[in-house]
């Protein structure tokens, strides 16, 4: 067996073994109607498949019109067939697709129908990513180009199927090879002077290790930034407007949004419920939700309202604590802001923002609005997307998981604590050796190739069937 993930993924799993050298087919194409659906079908051979179904040779990598046939021989549909021969095909099996009209039945009778015609080969339906983990498994892909193939179909900017794009050609993975190529480069040099204690420390003095460090740091941070960039364009920044009743929170959820998706009035608690809209700033969605007026002394069908508002306070990544300007000077007012205000979750960043700039066109507060009109919302766009940390390079910037950001933090640590052996001259450089160790093993669990096993099974089963 070939080494790399495949090998070591089964060494692991032993029962799995049989199950990743089984046929597997699915339906690719989403549930539903659509002018055409596809099923694909992954094998060590394929043959004896298209035999069945298409009763005639197949070119490479060649789309041919065909009817597909039934055991009986009759015609199940029409459309076209392409098999794309092992290794250079998506999975590094032989894959056959077959592409039919849309319809639900139709589909379900060609997937039955490569069932039946691979029941010889124990042939089975795919399960959830598992022809996205046989390519990755076979070196088609690494482990965060995979990742940017689910990013890619969940893209929900423009920004976010871009970024998730140069993921997937490998812009995000070249990035983590030269940092792991630069580390291994300085473990080398570490390790060799292990076996000179006497002139260790000159020796790495001369080699420029201090020098080879800071260069990997600096590039680290270049790295961790743009990945955080890009994980706001994938999860997005949820956002909640909180205040007291009739601030006008409704008002500029429906001004944020660009149309009425709550009910407004001057009814104070007219909001009751949670209501969420998503929307983007410069690509970068913003989960945006309004909550009912926090008050005390509300109704018991408000009260419940009201707990849920400060239940996705807790949740927020930021909130927009609106004030009424119109209501600013009054002592009871402003005693309830306060009240408001102790209560908030340490932690999470606040934007004071004072509503209904409107009707009190002179007052000097620091971040004003008027829902009503619009007045001051791009300066509060930006306020959110400063707090969220992002900076408009989208040319630049992958796409990245929580998890991807997890691990550079992680080697951040390991050559921090490194830097920290070497200005001390310590004798001991097993210690910085083993910091270095750890910090490309870090590295490693982004691209997959030191990963723990769950963690596979994990990623995988969160992609949709047939991909």
């Amino acid at each position: 067996m070939k080494s790399g993930p495949r090998a070591a993924f089964l060494f692991n799993n032993p029962p799995m073994l049989a199950r990743l050298d089984q046929p597997i087919a699915a339906i690719a194409t989403a549930p539903g109607r659509g002018a055409v659906g596809i099923v694909r079908v992954s094998a060590k051979s394929v043959q004896a498949i298209i035999d069945a179904i298409c009763g005639r040779p197949l070119k490479p990598r060649e789309a041919t019109y065909l009817p597909f046939r039934a055991a009986d021989g009759s015609t199940l549909d029409q459309g076209l067939a392409i098999h794309f021969p092992a290794p250079n095909s998506y999975t590094g099996e032989d894959v056959l697709e077959l592409q039919a009209h849309g319809g639900t039945v139709v589909l379900q009778l060609l997937l039955a129908r490569c069932l039946e015609a691979g029941a010889g080969m124990a042939m089975r339906v795919a399960e959830p990513g598992e022809f996205t983990q046989r390519a990755f498994l076979n070196g088609k892909l690494d482990l965060a180009q995979a990742e940017a193939i689910a990013d890619l179909i969940d893209a929900s900017t423009e920004a976010a199927a871009r970024s998730a794009t140069r993921s997937l050609a490998g812009e995000f993975s070249r990035e983590i090879h030269v940092l792991r190529d630069a580390l291994i480069q300085l473990r080398m040099l570490v390790e060799a002077t292990l076996d000179f204690p006497e002139e260790e420390i000159d020796f790495l003095q001369k080699a420029d290790a201090q020098g080879q460090l800071d260069r990997l740091q600096s590039r680290l941070g270049e790295v961790m930034q743009r990945a955080r960039q890009g994980a706001l364009l994938r999860e997005g920044l949820h956002v909640v407007i909180a205040g007291q009743p009739n601030a006008g929170k409704s008002s500029l959820l429906n001004a944020l949004a660009g149309a009425e998706l709550a009910i407004v009035t001057p009814i104070p608690g007219t909001t009751r419920d949670v209501v969420r809209q998503t929307i983007q700033i410069e690509g970068v969605p913003l989960h945006v939700v309004d909550t009912a007026g926090l008050r005390e002394g509300a109704d018991q069908v408000e009260q419940i309202g009201i707990e849920r508002a400060w239940g996705q306070i807790e949740k927020a990544d930021a909130v927009v604590f609106l004030h009424d300007l119109t209501r600013g000077g009054q002592a009871e007012y402003q005693a309830a802001d306060a009240a408001i205000a102790a209560k908030l979750p340490e932690g999470v960043p606040v934007i004071d923002v004072w509503n209904k700039l409107d009707l009190i066109p002179a007052s000097a507060a620091l971040t004003r609005v008027s829902a009503k009109t619009g007045e001051g919302l791009d300066a509060l766009r930006k306020q959110l997307l400063e707090i969220a940390g992002y900076q408009a390079a989208p040319e630049g910037i992958f796409i990245a998981r929580e998890r991807h950001l997890h691990a550079l933090r992680r080697v951040d640590a390991h050559l921090m604590e490194a830097a920290g052996q070497l200005a001390r001259k310590a004798q001991a450089l097993d210690l910085l050796a083993e910091e270095l160790r750890l910090a490309q093993n870090a590295l490693n669990e982004i691209t997959g190739e030191f990963s723990a096993d769950d963690l596979l099974g994990v990623i995988f089963s969160r992609f949709c069937i047939g991909k």
